[in-house]
């Protein structure tokens, strides 16, 4: 068995606050639980609330592995991690540059604009192959239905190209999300691009 250092951490992106609709909080506590089970641990914002705190302990209590990143003045609104390890950070860019080194591969609950500023900044970074991991959507409920269509949306007007759609790849359930970190395909054909040692890779 994987020792925490050895233990690959799975970035999760997700709401810092619990959904009136429990099917959304429920899939946070199914995700933690399945990437402990399958021998992943998270790397993740470091908030013990919403989504983020759920996804935490359904690690921590399955014996997975726990790496919270936050920056200091978040911890205001956010709270610390009640699990794992935290490390406190003083900007947004130093908390996504040292998720980004600690990941293996990225997945995003449903949450709101940071989430989604983080998922598309990963996106974003794959296809300028600033780094070459995974990044997976878990659908839940149809949450990401709306991007998924603006996607097509930007495939259609000829901003994306259609071999760059799969970028993202969408999954219905936790469980499928999981298992798609060793199925994913990394798009053909992305940016030709050379980046420096100080490029967060």
């Amino acid at each position: 068995m994987a020792t925490a250092s050895e233990t690959p951490l799975i970035c999760v992106f997700c709401a810092s606050r619990d959904s009136p609709n429990e099917v959304f909080n429920e899939a946070a506590d199914e995700l933690g639980r399945e990437l402990a089970l399958a021998g992943y641990g998270l790397v993740y914002g470091g908030g013990g609330l919403g989504l983020m705190g759920r996804v935490a302990r359904g690690v921590s209590e399955n014996n997975g592995s726990v790496l919270g990143i936050i920056p200091r003045a978040m911890t205001l609104i956010e709270g610390t991690a009640e699990v794992g390890k935290t490390i406190l950070v003083d900007s947004m860019h130093e908390r996504k540059q040292l998720m980004n080194e600690h990941a293996a591969a990225f997945i995003s609950l449903p949450g709101g604009f940071g989430t989604l500023e983080e998922l598309l900044e990963v996106t974003t970074w794959s296809l300028l192959r600033i780094h070459s991991k995974p990044v997976i959507i878990v659908n839940t409920n149809g949450y990401y239905n709306p991007l998924r269509d603006m996607i097509d949306n930007a495939v259609e007007a000829g901003f994306v190209k259609p071999e760059h759609r799969s970028v993202i790849a969408i999954c219905d359930t936790p469980k499928e999300a999981v298992a798609a970190i060793k199925s994913y395909s990394i798009p053909e054909n992305r940016h030709e691009m050379t980046w420096t040692t100080d490029t967060p890779q």
